[in-house]
């Protein structure tokens, strides 16, 4: 019966006027405030007056109890009781009325002894004033909280926004801390509806201010529509990667929001907790064991040093720059030729480490005579090589540029490496350069053979040069410039549909942070010539990514958002290679890093053959120019592509 006058309480016509409500006026809430003292004394004169018949001589009882409101009215205006938002009430704005209650009280006492002792009067019943203050700071206290629970048991709206109806699970000490703050909170974001207890698997019925510790003895979205919630806040600390990652997908598989939250102790601060409740990002969602980086040889190398970063102001070049600071060089260059970027990325990490030195330098890697001048200049120790056009598509109508920027520029910065005594020279390469398909992924191994070759150079060897040439090469990583995933967030925000090029093309995926961390940790190993590739996990379906990712946007794929195939892109496989079919592998002390064995290129020929490629690019068509790569890239079989035809 209860429940059928409330369900009819939410649905009525006056509660659709309640979640339309903004915040009352505080003269209204004063006003209220005064009516509730003025029935106070109301029911104190029955109470004292009626049941014990006692009459005043002195006082009338307009008097009196004017008196009464009037003092309660000034502490209210002393203590600001009125200046909070009822729905949002507090445990301090509790405080704030036993205290301007308390108040009044002891300031009418003292006026009825004044009166006792100067006027031989007295204007009060002693018992009376007690009974009027009990009653006083109940009513007021109660409002409140009648008032806070029909907004939050009932009316659920906040700002407009509806509350999302959510369970947390957990429920150790910090799952419940993490509930308290949030009902506690104002504004509200949450409404919470219950505990899921993994540890405690017996059937006894348990609660947790006031909330259900419901057992997990059912599958989560069993218990979660059961509970008719609409998303599960992980709290609870004590599960492993794979277990937390299980539990997500299985939320988002029923179309359940999945939230996570920092440990108590890792709060800056008590305020806003519904901020630091964060919806799970799909990097969260990579099975990745976390990464062991030999700290004391990546600082060898670093440390007091003079570091020049290429590509500096895109997603890897930025993030190599910002771990290296950690490793105290003496002074980083960091360039590239987009101005605004590197502006950015300047004010951005100039006050992580202000013992190092930061020069930004605006420049372009084809131009051998600009970084002739930065070499003199700066005379870097060493050189992280992260520029490059790395657009599949983009590069396939321009080989040209791709030419240019990848090979041509990847030379320049090698030879003038030798020339100015780098100790160390690390390419960043892509797995698109295996086998490639695409005039992006020649381009770079292209690059890659140049640096390879050069490293055994007899030429080298005869100008004693001690830099040591390494390449990394890895896969997509999610979030960069251009990757597939800050496309899909863009085109779920407009409401789709995602567009993917087949439903079969798989991807091997890490994030920025983890791959530049190899990075680091394989140019510390390096002794030179090493082509390192790094273990990228499982391979990801595009379009199980596209559905993890428009689920965790908490929208329901096909139905709410679309998924539209739009075919192959030129140049693009349906899957990527970390290796040539002829290649293998050697082992290192980091079972994330590998040394592939590829076939070795005479210095001669590999300079003649790129001298001549970048003469043709001057002169020739882009057939030409992409003629010219295959004979360099003997396995360059062009996909999708108008250049298919010189693979016939």
């Amino acid at each position: 019966m209860r429940n059928t006058v409330f369900k009819a309480l939410k649905n009525s016509v006056l509660s659709k006027r309640f979640r339309s409500i903004g915040y009352l006026p505080r003269w209204i809430i004063f006003a209220i405030d005064v009516f509730i003292i003025l029935l106070a004394s109301i029911i104190t004169y029955v109470i004292i007056y009626s049941l014990s018949n006692l009459r005043y001589n002195y006082f009338g009882m307009a008097t009196r109890y004017g008196l009464i409101i009037i003092v309660n009215a000034i502490f209210f205006l002393v203590y600001r009781t009125y200046a909070g938002i009822i729905r949002h009430s507090t445990f301090i704005d509790g405080v704030k009325l036993l205290i301007s209650t308390s108040t009044s009280y002891l300031f009418l006492l003292l006026i009825n002894f004044s009166c006792k002792i100067f006027f031989d009067k007295v204007v009060f019943v002693t018992a009376g004033l007690f009974i009027n203050y009990i009653l006083s700071f109940l009513l007021l206290f109660l409002f409140r909280i009648l008032i806070k629970y029909l907004f939050e048991k009932y009316i659920h709206f906040e700002d407009g926004k509806k509350l999302i109806n959510a369970v947390i699970y957990g429920s150790d000490a910090n799952a419940i801390s993490v509930a308290n703050a949030l009902r506690t909170e104002t504004p509200s974001r949450f409404k919470l509806k219950g505990f899921i207890d993994k540890f405690n698997q017996t059937a006894t019925s348990k609660s947790i201010l006031n909330l259900p510790i419901i057992n997990q003895n059912k599958k989560i979205y069993v218990i979660l529509r059961s509970l008719k919630a609409d998303a599960l806040i992980i709290a609870e600390k004590g599960l492993s990667t794979e277990e937390t990652i299980a539990l997500v997908e299985e939320c988002l598989e029923f179309n359940f929001k999945v939230f996570t939250i920092p440990v108590i102790t890792d709060w800056e601060d008590e305020k806003q907790i519904s901020n630091k409740v964060k919806s799970f990002q799909i990097e969260d969602l990579l099975d990745r064991k976390p990464i062991v980086l030999d700290t004391r040889a990546i600082s060898t190398q670093l440390e007091g040093k003079t570091v020049m970063i290429t590509g500096a102001a895109g997603s890897i070049g930025s993030e190599i720059t910002r771990q290296i600071l950690s490793f105290n060089p003496k002074k980083i260059i960091i360039l590239d030729q987009a101005e605004t970027p590197l502006h950015n990325l300047g004010l951005e990490i100039k006050p992580i480490n202000k013992n190092v030195i930061l020069k930004l330098v605006l420049a372009d890697v084809r131009n051998k005579k600009e970084l002739e001048m930065v070499f003199e200049k700066f005379k870097p120790n060493v050189v992280y090589h992260a520029a490059a056009y790395k657009h599949v598509p983009l590069m396939e109508e321009n080989p040209s540029q791709a030419v240019y920027t990848n090979v041509m520029g990847t030379k320049n910065l090698a030879d003038l490496s030798i020339e100015y005594g780098v100790d160390c020279f690390v390419m960043v390469s892509t797995d698109k350069a295996v086998n490639p398909s695409s005039v992006m992924g020649a381009s770079k191994r292209i690059a890659e053979k140049y640096v390879q070759a050069l490293n055994h150079s007899p030429n080298v060897d005869a100008n004693s040069s001690k830099t040591k040439f390494i390449t990394t090469r890895f896969g997509n990583v999610l979030g960069s410039n251009g990757s597939i995933v800050p496309l899909f967030t863009k085109q779920i925000e407009e409401g789709g549909p995602l567009t993917i090029t087949h439903p079969d093309i798989i991807r091997y995926f890490m994030t920025i942070p983890e791959a530049c961390q190899l990075v680091l940790e394989a140019a510390a190993m390096g002794k030179g010539g090493e082509i390192f590739i790094f273990d990228m996990g499982q391979p990801v379906k595009i379009i199980d990514l596209a559905k993890k990712m428009i689920r965790l946007a908490g929208f329901i794929p096909y139905k709410e958002i679309d998924i539209k195939i739009i075919g192959l892109r030129p140049g693009e496989k349906l899957y990527e290679e970390l290796l040539n079919d002829s290649s293998k592998t050697l082992s290192t002390h980091n079972d994330k890093i590998m040394i592939a064995q590829e076939m070795q290129e005479e210095y001669s020929t590999i300079h003649t053959a790129t001298l001549a490629l970048l003469q043709s690019i001057e002169q020739s068509s882009n057939v030409d120019v992409v003629a010219a790569m295959k004979r360099i890239v003997p396995e360059f079989k062009s996909m999708n592509s108008v250049f298919e035809n010189l693979d016939v």
